[in-house]
């Protein structure tokens, strides 16, 4: 068990202190408002899509891809996102809390702790099935967030009063009460993560058609754009830890606390919860053969923290980005704790 606890702290730890770090350097004046807005913009438009790009093509073949381990990821995935908007809805009437409430709900930090984490507990083959996990639900995040970000965007709540000083009912200051479907798919089509992952996979497609015709040349035999692709993407965590740290503030704890609470709790232990004892209840029944691997990905899918890059994408996209960042952060600070529980009753059962 100690072990275990060890591993869940080493996992989640270092994001913590890069965030503490952020926030001391920002205290300290040495991070300007100005900087962190350019560094949340820069993060959100290069650094995370160049990791996304990364992590995809890292895929060894599409033949890899064990489909009902990443159907059940994908349907768990939508099941959790209608959940989310039902329950969040019925929390708060606040179009800007609610977005950012269920993005926190089903998007989890997947591309930066749950990756690792699954090479960790499963080694090779738990990094392997990772990587294809990861073709798969990062976009489907990133559409989803784009979806519910746009939907709840930052009008006011029913009830309270608009500009003219009539009642909100639900409906924007014009009064309609329509979703914008065109604002939606340009969001998605021009939202720079999205484009990142498709081109990862378009890549790993292009790269399965040389093997078959025979062609040695791969993306990796150009040094100098391979390399430069791996230096931006090993800036990505550290930078945009250090981007949320300086944008996050104590004072908002007393005046969110309920959201963080709510937000917190659902991410870290209703979601794990759900995610984890579906796929144990099934396996050998519904769909046989997941193993160990399959199991350490799914941590990563559902037990991990809420993404770093769902503070960055609420700021970009006008939702209330301050709850957005504090519950990055205390979703990290307590799924230390759960992340341990988790793996010690995944061990003690004989699934690792």
């Amino acid at each position: 068990m100690i072990d275990a606890f060890i591993f869940a702290a080493n996992a989640i730890l270092p994001i913590i202190l890069m965030i503490v770090l952020g926030y001391l350097l920002k205290r300290s004046g040495m991070l300007t408002r100005g900087f962190l807005d350019v560094g949340n913009r820069l993060t959100f438009r290069v650094l995370i899509p160049a990791l996304l790009y990364y992590n995809v093509y890292g895929i060894g073949s599409l033949k890899e891809i064990n489909f009902t381990f990443v159907l059940y990821g994908v349907v768990a995935i939508f099941v959790i996102f209608f959940l989310s908007v039902a329950v969040t809805c019925a929390f708060t009437r606040d179009n800007a809390k609610r977005g950012v409430l269920i993005q926190a709900m089903f998007r989890s930090n997947y591309a930066i702790i749950g990756l690792p984490l699954a090479s960790s507990l499963f080694g090779d083959k738990g990094a392997a099935a990772a990587g294809v996990m990861s073709a798969f639900c990062v976009p489907l995040f990133n559409v989803l967030s784009v979806i519910v970000l746009t939907v709840f965007h930052g009008e006011k709540a029913q009830g309270e009063t608009i500009a003219d000083g009539t009642a909100n009912t639900g409906r924007t200051a014009r009064g309609k009460d329509k979703i914008d479907f065109k604002k939606i798919l340009i969001g998605i089509i021009k939202n720079p993560l999205i484009v990142a992952t498709l081109l990862g996979l378009a890549t790993l497609v292009v790269r399965e058609l040389f093997v078959r015709l025979g062609i040695g040349f791969r993306l990796s035999n150009i040094q100098f754009l391979y390399k430069s692709l791996e230096n931006v993407k090993s800036i990505c965590t550290p930078f945009a830890l250090i981007v949320l740290g300086g944008r996050f503030e104590f004072s908002a704890v007393s005046r969110l606390w309920k959201e963080i609470v709510f937000g917190t709790l659902i991410r870290t232990v209703a979601v794990p919860v759900l995610g984890l004892s579906v796929a144990y209840l099934i396996r050998d029944v519904v769909v046989p053969g997941f193993g160990g691997e399959h199991f350490a990905t799914f941590i990563g899918v559902f037990a991990t923290p809420v993404a770093v890059a769902s503070a960055i994408m609420a700021k970009e996209m006008d939702a209330d980005d301050e709850l957005a960042g504090q519950l990055v952060v205390w979703t990290s600070l307590i799924s230390t704790v759960t992340i341990f529980i988790y793996v010690t009753i995944l061990r003690a059962i004989g699934i690792f």
